[in-house]
């Protein structure tokens, strides 16, 4: 007979038990999956289907199987030659599958699905014209500051312009031992003045502002004294010998002839 064991050894006294930490929550977060997972299956067995299910699954079932020859629809059809999956009509030129069958389940009227396509329609439309409406604005805005730019691009070239004819028309009216010039404009003011000049040259500067003229106004009666009085051309930056040799030579008056 076999030795009985001793329950008060050292075999059953020193045994170490597993006492890592967390070990016995993890055990008990696994079981408990595992019972809610029996506990779903379970309920998805034993649930019992809605009246509405029901009625789909008989609907579905009737409608995979094939008319036979206990309906008598289908037993009329028999009658008169039709075959089952032969085309409808004399010349066998109609459908072979019945028209399928499409159930409304919602609670809305009929034509409410329509109502609601024309709806989206007309959303969509307006937010198409919407984008379109603003695109062409934004274009519209973009061509605004184009012009803008270039009128002031064209502004600033005209004043460049201005101020070499002024230059040059001071040099050409010094060499003529000209002392004052035909309009005070006619000449680039000098950095270091006197307060009387300063004063005189305001009076004179405010007489020709009561003129109202422009940038362009001012350039084009400017080069056309430089050409009949000193026969120079601020483009060319040429002194011709007489008339002749300046209007056989420069292409013309103003700068677009140059280009």
């Amino acid at each position: 007979m076999a030795e009985e064991e001793d329950y008060m050894s050292d075999s059953f006294i020193n045994v170490q038990e597993d006492i890592r930490p967390g070990l016995p929550m993890l055990r008990q977060i696994r079981e408990a999956r595992r019972k809610e997972e029996k506990q779903q299956e379970a309920n998805l067995k034993n649930r019992q289907k809605s009246l509405k299910e029901e009625e789909q699954e008989r609907r579905n079932i009737g409608l995979k199987n094939a008319l036979g020859c206990e309906n008598k629809g289908f037993a009329l059809l028999q009658k008169m030659g039709y075959k089952s999956g032969q085309a409808l009509g004399k010349s066998g030129g109609g459908i072979v599958e019945p028209i399928p069958l499409n159930i409304k389940t919602g609670k809305s009227g009929i034509g409410h699905e329509a109502s609601l396509k024309r709806k989206a329609e007309e959303k969509l439309e307006s937010y198409r014209k919407k984008i379109h409406m603003k695109n062409q604005a934004e274009e519209k805005a973009a061509e605004q500051f184009r012009m803008r730019l270039k009128n002031k691009q064209d502004e600033m070239k005209l004043e460049g312009d201005l101020r070499r004819s002024q230059r040059a028309c001071q040099q050409l009216d010094a060499q003529k031992n000209i002392q004052v010039p035909r309009e005070a404009w006619y000449w680039l003011r000098l950095e270091e003045e006197t307060e009387e000049d300063e004063e005189e040259k305001e009076q004179d500067e405010d007489e020709y502002k009561s003129e109202d003229l422009s940038v362009l106004e001012k350039l084009q009666i400017l080069t056309s004294y430089l050409r009949e009085e000193h026969l120079y051309c601020i483009w060319c930056g040429t002194a011709y010998e007489d008339k002749e040799d300046l209007s056989s030579n420069c292409p013309g008056p103003t700068s677009a002839d140059h280009d």
